[in-house]
């Protein structure tokens, strides 16, 4: 739905990650730049855990990456192995005990995890980690990012990787190798300890994660665009059921369940960068020739075409191509305002659209408009877009949209409506096309937007257009609130007397170190 909002939030992703192991080279920084490309996946909060080897350094806190790090910030982060997040809620309140990276430590290790996804049985997990006891450490939170932390560095989970954790060629993948298959919903995650970087995809492979190279190390990220930024070379996206491990001894891999792979549909629509590749297809073009279908399904008798700035502009190029129509610009976009629908409060929402979006009145008036976004969720931000461009000028107004009605919400990741919000799930497209007083009104079909992906249906989740989950979620798994009212604790540590050194510094900066005397 463009990026701009009135009332009506467009979809919001969950987040983005981004780890780098890199002996040498400042990882810090690579993990600042990574994020900085995987910014438009989640504006709540940032972080970057470090570890030099034997300690794990965090820094995270509210906003976006920019304001989150200055140079003073970054100096103090040292080491060669990096985790970074950026996050938007989709499971846990937005604040600051949610925000990522997640940090664990116990007597034998410390643990950093960033994740994109949203897992559908959390209760189930968390249910595993029993009652904290003398030793837990860390802060209380009511993420799935944190019952997967808290599992991840578990001594009982451990134990039962091999009966003896001894025997396990690292307590955190073999604890990791238990946990992921248990694990119900979308995950793409990226944690290290302190010698070792991992990488771990759901079996489906709701959400992209890629490996890149760098001349002296490796590189995970949600995007291929990050690996560019940070000038790595693509290798290959992470298998969904893969397990990746990276340290001194080079790239391990593991599967840890079947593959189902069942990659978001919407990842083309609206939520990866255009400049992003998603198997072996680039985002841009896929946009290009979603337009094209577009036009050919839903034609209209126009003198201009115009996108709604700037994730409708692909499709609009294309929609122009296919049908002869000019393309132009009717709408400036302010470039220093950010994506307001990041921004959970409403009367910021509500704000935002005045800040973000002008019409060009010497472009629209007089003329009939093909208007093409790439979503419509709730349908006020277009109704309040067509009404702006009749005030305009605007002869005609013909919304076209690149891709079918969204007439189900969805539970991998995405925060979108529930279905009694969105608009689609009520009215017909007729009668969504007189609720946001348009002309006319046209939808790419589901099978136009899937064969532009160039995936089979079959490989691809599209539940939100046509509710078929690949995963079913049970009522009570669902919701970005499942676990408030929950004390999730990290683990029972038992066996030691274990004293952990925390220190909260100014800005969000923990430092983190273990003794442990038997």
């Amino acid at each position: 739905m463009g990026e701009l909002e009135l009332e009506d939030p467009p979809p919001r992703e969950a987040c983005g990650v981004f780890g780098v192991w890199a002996p040498g080279e400042d990882v810090a920084k690579l993990a600042y730049y990574g994020l900085y490309a995987l910014q438009h996946r989640g504006q709540e909060s940032a972080g970057i855990a470090v570890s030099d080897g034997s300690r794990i350094m965090v820094h995270k806190e509210m906003g976006l990456v920019a304001q989150v790090f200055d140079e003073p910030a970054l100096t103090a982060l040292r080491g060669h192995i990096a985790v970074g997040h950026c996050r938007y809620s989709t499971i846990g309140a937005s604040v600051w005990a949610n925000a990522q990276p997640t940090f664990r430590s116990t007597p034998t290790t410390s643990l950093a995890l960033g994740h994109n996804g949203n897992l559908i049985n959390t209760r189930e997990l968390a249910a595993l980690l029993g009652q904290a006891g003398q030793g837990s450490s860390g802060i209380p939170a009511t993420s799935d990012t944190d019952v997967l932390t808290a599992l991840f560095v578990s001594d009982r989970v451990q134990h039962s990787a091999t009966g003896d954790p001894s025997l396990a060629p690292s307590g955190v993948e073999a604890a990791a190798a238990v946990v992921l298959p248990l694990a119900k919903g979308a995950y793409s995650l990226v944690f290290m300890d302190e010698q070792t970087l991992y990488a771990a995809r759901d079996p489906h492979g709701f959400r992209p994660l890629v490996l890149g190279r760098l001349k002296g190390g490796w590189v995970v990220a949600s995007e291929t665009a990050a690996l560019d930024i940070v000038g790595a070379a693509f290798v290959r996206e992470i298998a969904p059921g893969e397990l990746v491990c990276i340290n001194g001894r080079g790239v391990r891999s593991r599967t840890f369940a079947a593959p189902r792979p069942s990659g978001c549909l919407f990842e083309y629509v609206y939520l990866a960068r255009p400049d992003t590749t998603i198997s072996g297809q680039g985002v841009h073009a896929t946009r290009v020739a979603v337009g094209r279908r577009l036009a050919a399904e839903h034609p209209a008798d126009a003198d201009l075409v115009i996108p709604v700035p700037e994730s409708g502009t692909p499709a609009a190029i294309g929609f122009a191509e296919a049908s002869g129509i000019p393309f132009g610009q009717g709408l400036v976009k302010n470039p220093y305002v950010g994506r307001t629908f990041i921004q959970p409060s409403q009367t910021i929402r509500e704000r935002g659209i005045k800040l973000k979006l002008n019409p060009l009145r010497d472009a629209i008036a007089g003329r009939r408009l093909v208007v093409v976004d790439d979503s419509i969720v709730r349908g006020n931000t277009q109704r309040a877009l067509v009404a702006m461009l009749r005030e305009a000028g605007a002869a005609e107004v013909h919304v076209r949209v690149a891709s079918p009605p969204v007439t189900w919400p969805c539970f991998y990741g995405i925060d979108f409506a529930t279905r009694a919000e969105l608009i689609a799930g009520h009215l017909s497209p007729t009668e969504i096309c007189a609720s946001i007083g348009a002309d006319s009104l046209g939808y790419v079909s589901l099978e136009g937007l899937t064969e532009a992906s160039g995936l089979p249906a079959s490989r691809l989740c599209r539940a939100c257009f046509d509710g078929q989950y690949p995963v079913p979620v049970a009522d009570d798994d669902r919701g970005k609130h499942v676990l408030d009212g929950l004390s999730v604790l990290p683990v029972v540590l038992s066996g030691s007397r274990v004293l952990v050194f925390v220190l909260v510094v100014s800005r969000g900066i923990t430092v983190a170190g273990v003794r442990t005397d038997t």
